[in-house]
């Protein structure tokens, strides 16, 4: 892809109708002979086609100029070139969010390429970051590090009590509804595929996981359970053949519940390549959703909230929050909905 073209002085100058000088005098702080209305014109123009030249003076831009960014970190192992489809998704719904109310978004990175330093890179005298959303789990060493910065924070599909603001899925109600469906069609052997296994994100969705079959009054057997690091279709492939030599026992679950829809893919793979059908041999339902779900063929019965809603959520808690919320911090919970599709079936 080409590179994107570099704004200039002189573009600038240009399509605003005024001097160079001018524009040089405004983007280095010089407010005297120069008109309120021109200066606060020149530096919304600026910051808006990204004009950040070596030596720009941010500090001496106008406070409601330096305000409109709405800063992204990831939680380490995720990183933009490799981010699976949930992120993507959340990513989405923010930045559209943001754009609307007059932002726009920036990834700063992933926790794990952050250090003080280049924290303190970020949010130099005159940034223009209004707030963080936090795409994950982060270690408290370095949420630290971020409040040392701003208290204006917002934690997307994880918790921090008492540290700053979350956003977060209605996880037992997604694990009730996908147990109680599968259980509906007849399952009464379902196995557990997990991801992200350490993270709070993985170990609420197993508990709600276990819960949900002793509401039923099924077992949870450990068997049948694979655990893995990551949360991905080849982890999600991987843990299904950790399994698969136990294929020809009679106990063999019916039925298998993923930790997200990547790993649900991945599962199905592995399934298919040992020549059982998907969902006349053995059904499969993920514990998250996105538009992936159906997306794929066989289309995934999924339950979750919708991370678009998430993403637009999290860019409006951001935005919106004020000094006079300082020292508060919400918890919001979305509530999730079961989405059927093609990968679940009734017990043959």
């Amino acid at each position: 892809m080409p590179k994107p073209k570099r704004v200039s002085q002189q573009t600038i100058a240009r399509e605003l109708g005024v001097s160079q000088a001018l524009v040089s005098l405004t983007l280095n702080g010089q407010r005297d002979r120069i008109s309120p209305e021109t200066y606060q014109r020149i530096w919304d123009f600026a910051m808006k086609a990204g004009y950040q030249p070596k030596g720009i003076k941010l500090e001496n831009s106008p406070n409601d100029t330096r305000t409109r960014q709405l800063a992204v970190i990831m939680r380490a192992g995720v990183h933009i070139h490799t981010q699976g489809s949930y992120f993507s998704h959340v990513m989405h719904g923010l930045n559209s969010a943001a754009l609307d109310l007059g932002y726009t978004s920036a990834v700063l990175g992933s926790e794990d390429t952050m250090d003080a330093a280049r924290l303190a890179q970020f949010f130099g005298p005159g940034h223009a970051i209004k707030g963080v959303v936090l795409l994950g789990q982060v270690e408290s060493k370095f949420l630290n590090l971020l409040l040392n910065h701003t208290r204006n924070v917002v934690a997307v599909s994880s918790r921090h009590a008492g540290f700053c603001h979350s956003i977060i899925g209605n996880e037992p109600e997604a694990l009730k509804s996908v147990v109680n469906h599968l259980h509906g069609l007849g399952h009464q052997r379902i196995g557990w595929l997990g991801g992200n296994v350490g993270l709070s994100r993985h170990e609420t969705r197993f508990i709600g996981f276990k819960s949900s079959l002793e509401n039923l009054g099924l077992k949870h057997d450990t068997r049948y359970t694979a655990l893995m690091r990551e949360g991905d279709r080849a982890e999600g492939s991987e843990a299904m053949m950790t399994l698969t030599p136990l294929l020809a026992r009679k106990d063999f679950p019916t039925a298998f519940v993923t930790y997200n829809i990547s790993m649900a893919i991945g599962a199905i793979r592995t399934l298919q390549h040992a020549q059982k059908h998907v969902p006349a041999d053995i059904s499969v339902a993920a514990a998250d959703y996105s538009e992936t779900a159906a997306n794929v063929t066989p289309r995934i019965t999924a339950a979750g909230c919708d991370p678009l809603e998430l993403g637009r959520r999290a860019a409006n808690m951001v935005i919106n929050q004020t000094d006079d919320n300082e020292g508060s911090f919400n918890d919001l919970v979305l509530a999730s909905r079961l989405h059927v599709g093609e990968s679940t079936g009734q017990v043959s």
